[in-house]
Order: structure tokens, then C-alpha cells, then sequence
């Protein structure tokens, strides 16, 4: 008994010494890998083909794949970016907020670059939690413990839970680690989250935006790590905006008129080898039709012929309001009337913008380049009578908020368009007829019709009507009149 009791100890022990050591081992090697994963080199660098070769004047600059400077146009905002990715500036978490194409990845992957992604770690936002999750495990090289082994000693792993929990239990391990770095280094982590505008303004979505929030807020009070979120929508700001005290805010805009001639110049004399390169006529003449728009310029900058492109981007543009936005006139079918409020109310705020522009005293300035109308958020739900349509209007890319909270056309082509549409023979009539039609199959769906059965025949009947709370309104006195023929059998 005393010998099988040892056997049975001993057993028990040594399960138990290699079970705990495993676990103290895993938990070293889960920091140890997402220390690893802030160390130089990213692989968001490597899927944007970004590489390193000495320039002429000795130090280095970025290049894709085409041997091609990648970043040829020098955005202000640079520096402020750089040093923030550096960890120069610190006790904040960042707001980047810009159209669709105004460059905001390209100077957080640049800034990254820099510094060969030493401290920094950067992923892709997903509507989907789960993606989001994995995607946030492969960022920081964090497995949730799915690679845990701890049953083969009888130790229970983490319980499933959901997203949303794996993601703070991700969390809680950078933590730890940013708590050593700081300690170590001085400087914090970067956490970049991109496109934050493709997380669902619903329930889970909101939970998982309110989440990295309150981590931001206390890692930026520590000193411990600096999240920037990049978002193109105005609606990820104001759902921050409510809990925010150390957010900044960094508006990315379009450039500006003489550094987008510039940067038109520069690449087609450098690249294309125009020499003494391209007429300021023409460079002036893009600008006018596709604005300080960076991803428009770039195509414009590597097309051979500038200004066809530059009208193909307008035309594309276009197409793509009206492709989502045209209204169908007083012969519209009753079914289609949700997607017609939808429309009609997009045709009325260009329409306004139009009109704003006309009363404006100026729309171009020589140095700033392209006015575009705007008016305020409260006052464009004003104008289309509806307040929650302008949140889907600026996710498809036909207008825009700032952090302002200012309306405006999404892009300089898109104006044009407004203008265009808003200038058609008829159209000011055909939106009416529209908003009519619109009308009339609400209140057909607001009548009901009252049947009465079986009165006595040249009597009178009071009908009282009230409302919903009981209180009397008007009265209606129905009468029966006989039929004629009725009226000559009483009469005989």
C-alpha cells in the first residue's frame, strides 16, 4: 500500500512540476512573441512593396515595385505623423479623418518605414469581429491561446468566449509588454488600426469601437502606447467624440492648388521625362476638372494623355452618384418608394449645395484653389428632412463630413457633377414630380377607408371622432337617403 501510494504521488507530482512549468513557459513565450512582433521590420511593409536603396544625395527613399519613388508628394502632415510613429510625441492617441484618397495609409506606412517598423504594428479593421480578431492576433503574433497544450496535463485553457473578450485578453499580454518597453526604453508602442470606418455602427461594432477606446484612453495616460485610428467616415469620430479626453484629431484634406501643380510637374518631369515639362495651361486645367485629390492626381500624373483621364474621372464620378442616387420621376412604382426617399434625398441637398455655391461670393482662390459649398450637418438633415440618411451618403462617397461636422460634395469631380445634373432641362420639375409622387403614396398609406353596413333607411347618423388619448375632436353626421324606387313604393 505505502509502495503503490508513493507510485501514485510521485505520478501526480511530476504531472503537476511539468504541468506548471508548461504553463510558465507558454506565458514567457506568448510575451516573448508579442515582443517580437514590435521588433524592425512589419509585414504590412513587406505586402506594401515597400524597400530601401540609397538616393543620390546619400540617405535613402521609398520605392515600389516600378523602381519609382513611391511618396512623391511631401504632405505637411508628414512630420507631425513621423513623430508620432517615432514615439516623440506621447500622452495621446491619434484621429486621422479624410476623404477616400487623400493619402493617410501612405504617410503612416512611409512614417513606419522610416523607422523600419521598430515599435509599431499595424492592421486592417474588419465589419466582422472575428476577422477583426484574427486580424489582431496576426498583428501582434498573439495565438489566443489556440496553440496551448495545457489538457495534456489536465489543465483547463481559457474558456471560449467571444471576439470581444479574446480581443482584451490580447490586450492584457500587450499591456504587460508595453509596461517592460516603457520601463526599458522610455518611448511607448504604436498601434495603428486602419480603415476604422469599416466597423458596423451597430451593437457589436459600437462594443468593439467603445473597447479600444478605453484602452487607448488609459495606455495614453501611461505613457504606455499610442493607438492611431484611420477612418475615411465622419461617424467613428462621433462615437469617440463622447468619451474622448485625450483623442487629437488630424483632418487629412486635399492638397492645396500650388503644391498639387507642383507635384503634377515634378512627377512628369522626373518620371516621364518631360522636359521642360508639362504646360502650367494644362497642369491648371487638371486641377480645375479633378482638384487636390491625391489618388486622382496620381492617375492623372502616370496617364500619357492628363486630360483625357481627367475627364474620365469626372464622368466616373458622375456615374457613380447617379448610378446610386437618380430618381425616377411621378411614374415610379409604389415598391421602390424606401430607395426613393433614399434618392430624392440626396438629389435635394446637391441641389442645395448648387444654389449655396451661386450665392457664394467667391468658389476659386488663387492660392487655396477650389471652394467647395458646405453647410452644416444639422442644417443638411434640415434640408432633406431626414437624419439618417447623411451617414450612408458619406460611406458611398458622395458627400462628406469633417470633423468640423461641415457638409460638402465628397470631391472636387463630384461637384462638378452636382452642377452638371442640377443644370439638365427639367430637372428642377422632375424632382418635384418625384418629391410629389413620394408624397402621394405616403398619405395613400396614411388613408383608411371607413365602410358602414346595414343603416335604416332615411335615417341620420353622428359619427364623433377623438384621438388616441380619448379627447373629442370633430363630428360627421351621416345621412341615408332611400333609392328612387324606394321612395315611389312609400309614397303609393
Amino acid at each position: 500500500m505505502f509502495e503503490a501510494a508513493l507510485t501514485t504521488f510521485a505520478s501526480v507530482g511530476i504531472l503537476g512540476a511539468v504541468g506548471y512549468g508548461y504553463t510558465v513557459y507558454y506565458k514567457r513565450m506568448v510575451l516573448k512573441k508579442i515582443e517580437h512582433a514590435f521588433e524592425p521590420g512589419d509585414p504590412v511593409l513587406d505586402l506594401a512593396a515597400v524597400a530601401k536603396q540609397s538616393s543620390p544625395s546619400g540617405g535613402e527613399e521609398l520605392v515600389d515595385d516600378d523602381g519609382l519613388r513611391q511618396h512623391w508628394v511631401l504632405r505637411e502632415e508628414q512630420a507631425t505623423i513621423d513623430a508620432i510613429v517615432s514615439g516623440k510625441l506621447k500622452g495621446q492617441y491619434y484621429l486621422l479623418v479624410g476623404e477616400k484618397g487623400t493619402g493617410k495609409s501612405s504617410m503612416l506606412i512611409d512614417a513606419m518605414a522610416k523607422i523600419d517598423g521598430e515599435g509599431c504594428s499595424m492592421l486592417e479593421a474588419h465589419a466582422n469581429p472575428e476577422i477583426f480578431r484574427i486580424r489582431l492576433g496576426k498583428a501582434l503574433d498573439f495565438e489566443f491561446h489556440e496553440d496551448n497544450i495545457g489538457s495534456l496535463f489536465s489543465i483547463r485553457g481559457p474558456r471560449d468566449a467571444s471576439a470581444l473578450l479574446d480581443v482584451e485578453r490580447a490586450f492584457n499580454k500587450l499591456e504587460k509588454v508595453a509596461l517592460k518597453r516603457r520601463n526599458e526604453i522610455g518611448r511607448p508602442l504604436i498601434l495603428i488600426i486602419n480603415s476604422t470606418h469599416l466597423l458596423r455602427d451597430d451593437e457589436p461594432g459600437r462594443d468593439l469601437l467603445e473597447l479600444l477606446q478605453q484602452r487607448a484612453e488609459a495606455w495614453a495616460a501611461g505613457n504606455l502606447m499610442t493607438v492611431i485610428f484611420n477612418s475615411d467616415d465622419y461617424w467613428v469620430y462621433e462615437r469617440l467624440k463622447q468619451y474622448a479626453t485625450r483623442m487629437h484629431i488630424l483632418p487629412i484634406l486635399d492638397l492645396s492648388k500650388p503644391r498639387a501643380i507642383e507635384a503634377l510637374r515634378k512627377y512628369r518631369s522626373t518620371y516621364k521625362r518631360e522636359v521642360p515639362g508639362p504646360d502650367s495651361a494644362l497642369l491648371e486645367q487638371v486641377y480645375d476638372m479633378v482638384g487636390g485629390r491625391l489618388s486622382f492626381l496620381a492617375r492623372v500624373a502616370k496617364s500619357p494623355d492628363m486630360l483625357k483621364t481627367s475627364h474620365d474621372i469626372c464622368r466616373m464620378e458622375k456615374t457613380w452618384f447617379l448610378n446610386k442616387c437618380w430618381i425616377l420621376g411621378s411614374e415610379m412604382d409604389d415598391d421602390v418608394m424606401d430607395q426613393q426617399k433614399y434618392a430624392a434625398a440626396a438629389m435635394v441637398l446637391a441641389k442645395a449645395l448648387v444654389e449655396r455655391e451661386k450665392a457664394m461670393a467667391s468658389v476659386y482662390d488663387p492660392v487655396q484653389g477650389h471652394i467647395l459649398p458646405q453647410m452644416s450637418l444639422h442644417e443638411a438633415r434640415q434640408v432633406m428632412t431626414r437624419a439618417d440618411f447623411i451617414q450612408d451618403y458619406d460611406a458611398i462617397n458622395v458627400f462628406t463630413i469633417d470633423s468640423s461636422a461641415m457638409v460638402r460634395a465628397d470631391s472636387v469631380p463630384m461637384m462638378r457633377a452636382f452642377r452638371e445634373i442640377c443644370a439638365e432641362p427639367g430637372f428642377g420639375e422632375f424632382l418635384e414630380a418625384t418629391l410629389t409622387r413620394i408624397s402621394d403614396i405616403e398619405s395613400l398609406g396614411r388613408t383608411r377607408e371607413l365602410t358602414i353596413k346595414d343603416l335604416w333607411k332615411g335615417g341620420q347618423y353622428r359619427v364623433q371622432m377623438a384621438d388616441a388619448k380619448g379627447v373629442a375632436g370633430g363630428s360627421l353626421v351621416l345621412e341615408v337617403v332611400p333609392e328612387e324606387g324606394e321612395e315611389e313604393q312609400h309614397g303609393g
